[in-house]
């Protein structure tokens, strides 16, 4: 047997960094080395595999600085992150194995997956997205939903910016043609539903994923540090971390 992939959660004490080290109690493929709280604390850190970063921008910056000075894999979902950190991240892959998303469940790897091949078979559709969430979210539309949106439109050739159509209100005219348009949802406690639905004159296609469990994102993270530790540099995504399932 192999030995266990030693493991740190960056945000430790945030609520997907709890949700992961609850489930790394009865997770035999890893070991915890280090749950970081505070960015100083990475002075401390032990010898590592893998860090997995669900934490804030300048918690994410401290996070990757170690893992570029060490040589260690990052797999992170903090959100909120700028350009520069995007290219930082960019920049880090020719050194260091990295995967960055937005959602980290398995099914929604899937939908995108799925909703890419739809919309490049469909390029004269009309394409929605249509997303819910709990009352106390406060951005929108959501992170996922964006992403949808942008692999549609990269499925498309499209410049997701140009196409992108964020909320309509009062008279907002007639749908632009080629547009991605977006709606959002908020309301109680509603973990996370998005459907992309493609539609013309006489049919309709809905491409949907209902989240019920908060636990699946903490259980897709883990999934993509098991199986990104190790590999060689570059930028990776959970379509590459799902396609090795299949």
């Amino acid at each position: 047997m192999s030995d266990p992939i030693r493991i740190a959660i960056n945000g430790a004490s945030g609520r997907m960094g709890c949700e992961l080290q609850v489930l790394l109690r009865d997770d035999a493929r890893f070991e915890l080395a280090a749950a970081i709280h505070a960015s100083d604390a990475w002075q401390q850190a032990p010898k590592l595999d893998v860090v997995v970063d669900f934490s804030v921008p300048a918690g994410f910056d401290a996070a990757l600085a170690h893992c570029m000075a060490n040589r260690i894999a990052l797999v992170s979902g903090t959100t909120g992150l700028d350009a520069e950190q995007h290219a930082a991240l960019t920049e880090a892959s020719h050194a260091i194995p990295v995967l960055h998303a937005a959602n980290f469940s398995l099914g929604i790897a899937v939908l995108t997956r799925a909703l890419r091949e739809a919309a490049a078979a469909l390029p004269d559709w009309d394409l929605e997205i249509i997303e819910a969430h709990h009352a106390h979210k406060v951005d929108a539309p959501s992170g996922t939903a964006l992403a949808l949106g942008r692999a549609a439109a990269e499925a498309r050739g499209q410049n997701f910016d140009e196409v992108a159509v964020l909320s309509r209100e009062g008279q907002a005219g007639m749908r632009p043609e080629c547009a991605i348009g977006f709606a959002s949802i908020r309301a109680s406690d509603i973990v996370g539903e998005h459907t992309a639905m493609l539609a013309t004159a006489g049919e309709r296609l809905e491409l949907s994923h209902r989240a019920t469990d908060r636990a699946i994102f903490a259980r897709g993270a883990l999934a993509a540090a098991a199986w990104l530790a190790g590999k060689p540099a570059g930028a990776y995504s959970m379509n590459d971390a799902i396609a090795s399932r299949s």
